[in-house]
């Protein structure tokens, strides 16, 4: 087994790396909700417009596998590449595909619990690393992708 000397870099010294990152994360969320908006409504003639009665199902399940097939391609979905951010492992690593269904299922047990999605924000607003809940408890962090170590 290898061990990875690698350490994030230091929100105090290298701050360069999580400048602006929550109004960006803000915006990739918001791209990527109209993004899977737009595929489920493109999505619903194939169910005979059934969809429409469980549409809210059909965006949680789409954007599920949006998210995690894009964080495990790239580290980062469409919003995020859009707003040149992602996600790295505590490693430094960028995430694989198991990081990057823990994290979506993360992202989304904090959705559905508003209290823990109210401690998400702040501690995305207040923490020197601009880590949310999911972040913090598998040390994940968001870096501006621009920003190269």
């Amino acid at each position: 087994m290898t061990t990875s000397s690698y350490v994030l870099p230091d929100p105090e010294t290298q701050a360069e790396f999580y400048s602006d990152v929550p109004v960006k994360r803000l915006i990739a969320w918001l791209v990527d909700v109209l993004l899977i908006a737009v595929v489920c409504v493109l999505i619903l003639p194939f169910t005979a417009f059934t969809g429409i009665f469980f549409f809210p199902v059909l965006m949680a399940v789409v954007g599920f596998i949006y998210r995690v097939v894009t964080l495990a391609s790239g580290s980062a979905t469409w919003g995020m590449r859009l707003v040149s951010i992602e996600m790295r492992r505590q490693t430094g690593d960028l995430f694989d595909l198991a990081t990057a269904l823990l994290h979506t299922t993360g992202f989304y047990v904090s959705f559905a619990f508003p209290l823990l999605q109210l401690v998400s924000v702040i501690l995305m607003l207040t923490s020197s690393r601009s880590q949310g809940l999911t972040d913090l408890v598998m040390g994940t962090v968001a870096l501006n992708r621009t920003a190269r170590f």
